[in-house]
C-alpha cells in the first residue's frame, strides 16, 4: 500500500514511475509503479507555491502542473532540471486534462467553459462553451472521441444537483473565437 503524507492535489504516472504533488508545496514525489516505493530522486520547482492538479502528456513526454497562482508549469519527464512556468493565465485552473497535442483546463472563472491550449506553443486554441446551468465545475477530460467529458453541478432538471455529462465536440471548439 502507498502512503503519501500530505493533502495530495495531483498525480499521475508514466512508465514505471508515479509523479505525486501535494497542495502548497513545490516538490514532486516519484515513486516506483511496481513497489509503490518512494523514489530517491525529487522535482523541485522553483517558484511553484500551490499546485493544484498535475498530469503528464505521453507522446510528449512533459508534466504540466496547474499552480493557483494562475499558472501552469511544464516539466521534462527525462530531465527534471528542465522545468519552465509554461503559461500565465490570470485566472485559477480547477483541473487538467491532456491528449499528445491539447490540453484542456477547467478554469475556476471565467464560468462555464472550459479552454484548450496547444501543447507545443502554449497558444489558446479553443473555448469550449458549456449550458448556462452546468456551474461549479469539477473536472473535465477530452475523450479519444473528440468529446468532452465535464464532472459539474447543476442539470437541466436540477440546479442542485451533481452530474457527468458529455458535451460539445471539443474539435468543433476549436472554430469558437473567444470573446
Amino acid at each position: 500500500m502507498l502512503c503519501v503524507v500530505g493533502d495530495v492535489a495531483g498525480m499521475t504516472y508514466l512508465d514505471n514511475i508515479m509523479y505525486v504533488v501535494c497542495e502548497e508545496s513545490s516538490t514532486i514525489n516519484l515513486y516506483d509503479m511496481q513497489t509503490y516505493e518512494k523514489l530517491s530522486s525529487v522535482i523541485d520547482i522553483d517558484g511553484m507555491r500551490n499546485p493544484r492538479d498535475m498530469v503528464v502528456c505521453h507522446s510528449g513526454r512533459q508534466l504540466y502542473i496547474a499552480d493557483l497562482d494562475d499558472c501552469i508549469w511544464r516539466v521534462s519527464a527525462d530531465d527534471h532540471s528542465q522545468y519552465d512556468m509554461w503559461l500565465q493565465t490570470g485566472y485559477e485552473i480547477r483541473s487538467l486534462s491532456v491528449t499528445s497535442q491539447r490540453l484542456l483546463l477547467t478554469p475556476d472563472d471565467p464560468p462555464r467553459v472550459l479552454l484548450l491550449y496547444s501543447t507545443t506553443d502554449a497558444a489558446e486554441i479553443g473555448v469550449v462553451r458549456l449550458p448556462e446551468y452546468m456551474h461549479d465545475l469539477h473536472h473535465a477530460v477530452e475523450t479519444t472521441r473528440g468529446t468532452c467529458v465535464v464532472a459539474h453541478y447543476g442539470t437541466s432538471q436540477d440546479k442542485l444537483q451533481w452530474a457527468v455529462s458529455r458535451v460539445v465536440t471539443c474539435c468543433v471548439a476549436l472554430f469558437i473565437s473567444r470573446e
